[in-house]
């Protein structure tokens, strides 16, 4: 399976959790023998304007930081463009899904499942959309930028046990997209802040997209959003390549 990925990406760029030194390392180490890698290219300046104001792009280029996130969201783009062909998997940072179009938080500066999906939407590659955010938080910024679009649906499951959690996902995965995205948040993981599933858990929601996409005859893919302890992302993530590879 091939995976978006660029070094750029394992700089600590600011002192927030989901810049921390060994984050994508971690996943590298438990991923390299099996996938091939493609190196991410920054995103076109129109690509992120047409998600972001002209102020939040200046904002964040002001803080020193618009390079490393056009990087990532250039890897969402590449990996979702892949995607339409064969699953894909973004090995990017920073990640996204609490950008909307004028701010940010939680760790994150340019939507980049939003700036990927509206970038497949113009090209005329696809006509609808399905975005599942298994994330432990809430992808406000997503819902922001794409809610209210004709073309897009979203999911962010909110069980609080494993199986109806799981249950959620398969019941509102749709037989109709040319494009499954997951924001793949790894942090509602049993080692990790949320608690919740297990690695195993995350191998079946890649099969759960994967077969959906099948149905779908449409494609697949997934970004790296949050997951914080290093001892468990790789796995988790793998589990999550295994799952989508099918």
């Amino acid at each position: 399976m091939k995976v978006v990925y660029h070094e750029g990406f394992n700089q600590s760029y600011c002192s927030d959790p989901a810049a921390a030194e060994g984050r994508i390392e971690a996943v590298v180490e438990a991923i390299r023998d099996k996938v091939a890698f493609v190196e991410a290219i920054p995103a076109q300046r129109e690509d992120i304007e047409a998600c972001h104001t002209e102020y939040h792009i200046d904002h964040i280029n002001r803080m020193g930081l618009y390079e490393i996130a056009a990087l990532a969201a250039g890897g969402a783009i590449q990996a979702a463009s892949i995607g339409l062909e064969e699953p894909c998997f973004g090995l990017i940072r920073p990640p996204g899904h609490h950008a909307s179009a004028n701010s940010a938080w939680g760790f994150c500066f340019f939507n980049n499942m939003a700036i990927a999906i509206s970038k497949l939407k113009r090209q005329g590659k696809i006509n609808k959309a399905f975005i599942l955010d298994i994330d432990l938080h809430f992808g406000d910024g997503t819902v922001n930028l794409l809610g209210n679009t004709d073309y897009v649906t979203l999911c962010n499951p909110s069980a609080v046990d494993s199986n109806r959690y799981l249950r959620e996902i398969e019941e509102t995965l749709p037989d109709d997209a040319d494009i499954i995205g997951i924001s793949a948040g790894f942090d509602n993981h049993e080692a990790d802040w949320g608690g919740l599933l297990t690695t195993d858990n995350y191998r079946e929601i890649g099969q759960m997209v994967r077969l959906a996409s099948q149905r779908s005859g449409g494609g697949c893919f997934a970004i790296l959003e949050g997951g914080y302890n290093h001892r468990v992302i790789g796995q988790n993530a793998m589990a999550l390549i295994k799952g989508m590879e099918g």
